[in-house]
């Protein structure tokens, strides 16, 4: 064999030697990714326990509702158990999640363990369980509605300033900070004030099995601890994800099957996710940038209570 034919048949060799590397590793990532997928597919559809996190503010998340419902019409989910850490939020926010949650309980049990505050809108959100569980310390609660305004009238004449409006109607737009409260637009919003509420009431008197009257005198606006809560007739018990668990088995639903949690995958807005980051940055974990969202109809409760 002359020099250029072993030349090229070393050549030849080594083509081949790097064909067959090329496709062994492509055999390894087919197979790997078939496991994966296999995994995947298994996990897919064994058995669990779905797990919502409601916590800070609760605002009206269309995006949750549709991953809550669209994962709890899965026949693998087997329950939902709703983990609350919130003082409140919309009274639309909170209705609309409880609404869901009673869908979902026609199907399936939902149960609800409250963390540190389940207070006003949270509140509302765990009526919307079959059981619910409360820590003692647990605050929870201010079951009612508020809607709040500034009047800035008199801060505007000593600067000089006048405000106006042309409104259709003496109530338009009221109440608003740039005029004083008529006697006629307080009786109408005391009227929406009073609408919500007894709107709530009657959902604590429905879920809880109360009377008008003990529903109405438990829903003045105070919050209770958990032993309260449970002594009321508000929480079913004291306990925590175990307790949950266990309640859950009565109901059919093994405490060996896993605990997964609802990912609510959204696209935020970057710049307003960048100041969140900052403002915590700097003032560490505050509701504030959530509180300056809200606008109308509010069912919350944010003292800071700890103990020292």
């Amino acid at each position: 064999m002359t020099d250029s034919e072993l030349i090229a048949d070393r050549r030849r060799v080594r083509r081949s030697r790097s064909f067959w590397r090329a496709a062994a590793i492509l055999l390894g990532v087919g197979v790997v990714a078939v496991a994966v997928g296999r995994t995947d597919l298994a996990r897919e559809y064994s058995p669990y326990v779905a797990e919502l996190r409601v916590a800070g503010m609760i605002l009206e998340d269309q995006t949750r509702l549709e991953a809550l419902e669209e994962t709890m019409s899965r026949h693998s989910a087997k329950a939902l158990l709703v983990r609350i850490d919130s003082p409140g939020g919309t009274v639309v926010g909170g209705e609309s999640l409880f609404r869901t949650l009673r869908e979902i309980a026609a199907e399936k049990p939902v149960v609800a363990v409250m963390g540190e505050m389940a207070a006003s809108g949270g509140y509302m959100v765990a009526l919307g369980a079959d059981r619910i569980f409360a820590r003692e310390g647990t605050i929870t609660g201010s079951i009612g509605v508020i809607l709040q305004t500034t009047e800035i009238t008199g801060l505007l004449e000593k600067l000089g300033v006048s405000a106006e409006a042309i409104k259709s109607a003496p109530l338009k737009a009221s109440p608003s900070p740039f005029e004083r409260l008529t006697p006629d637009a307080r009786a109408a919003t005391q009227g929406l004030v009073d609408d919500m509420y007894a709107m709530f009431v009657d959902m604590v008197a429905d879920r809880r099995g109360l009377d008008a009257d003990k529903a109405k005198t438990l829903a003045d606006g105070r919050v209770y601890t958990g032993r309260q809560a449970v002594a009321n007739g508000l929480v079913d018990a004291i306990g925590g994800v175990n307790e949950a668990r266990a309640w859950l088995e009565e109901k059919g639903v093994s405490a060996d099957l896993p605990l997964r949690e609802i990912r609510v995958w959204r696209e935020e807005d970057w710049l307003g996710g960048l100041a969140r980051a900052g403002i915590r940055a700097v003032f560490g974990k505050t509701y504030l940038p959530e509180r300056l969202t809200l606008d109308g109809l509010v069912a919350v409760w944010h003292p800071d209570l700890r103990i020292r």
